[in-house]
């Protein structure tokens, strides 16, 4: 059967406003009613989570059976967020829209690597081989397979769908800055 999860990751938070980011959701989502406040032993692979609150269904779709049976992690530091699905085929430059094929000898490493550097330091880029563009890892999209670098993401586990209208809520919390939304399996 696995557990199912979706993710919020804030894509321009960053060291200094991730916490501040993540309070000012969680009180949102605890006065909501989404998620209760204490932190139990409620999300897989997590120590602690917040479990469902009593309004749960305010944030996701009507088309579920069973309410969530566990809850929200609140990621606050460097995280590569994956589907969980193999890797991607290509990385698409946010600049000029290229595609990278990711199945060749040069192009995963690179990627990978600088992947690894962002996680280690906080800064790393792949300069985009159509237009020659520095473009900082994180900034990449990814098809096939949702990848997403963040500071910040609100990883929701074996909940229903969330809502379109849930999600641009959750992103109006955090000043204008850029989301993606990942979901998969395990």
């Amino acid at each position: 059967m696995g557990d199912r999860f979706q993710v919020i990751v804030d894509l321009d938070a960053d060291d200094g406003d991730s916490e501040p980011l993540a309070r000012r959701v969680r009180e949102w989502l605890v006065a909501e009613g989404v998620v209760l406040g204490e932190r139990t032993p409620c999300v897989p692979g997590q120590a602690l989570g917040h479990p469902p609150g009593p309004h749960w269904e305010r944030a996701v779709t009507d088309d579920w059976d069973f309410p969530p049976s566990d809850g929200l992690a609140v990621h606050t530091r460097r995280t590569g967020f994956t589907s969980g699905a193999d890797m991607p085929g290509a990385a698409l430059c946010p600049w000029c829209a290229a595609s990278v094929a990711l199945d060749d000898a040069a192009s995963w490493p690179t990627f990978s690597t600088a992947m690894q550097t962002w996680h280690d330091t906080g800064a790393a880029a792949v300069v985009c081989p159509a237009c020659a563009a520095e473009v900082p890892v994180q900034d990449w999209t990814w098809d096939e397979a949702p990848l997403a670098l963040g500071h910040l993401g609100f990883e929701f586990w074996n909940w229903p769908d969330l809502t379109d209208a849930f999600r641009a809520r959750v992103a109006a919390f955090l000043d204008g800055h850029r989301t993606a939304y990942l979901w998969g399996k395990l």
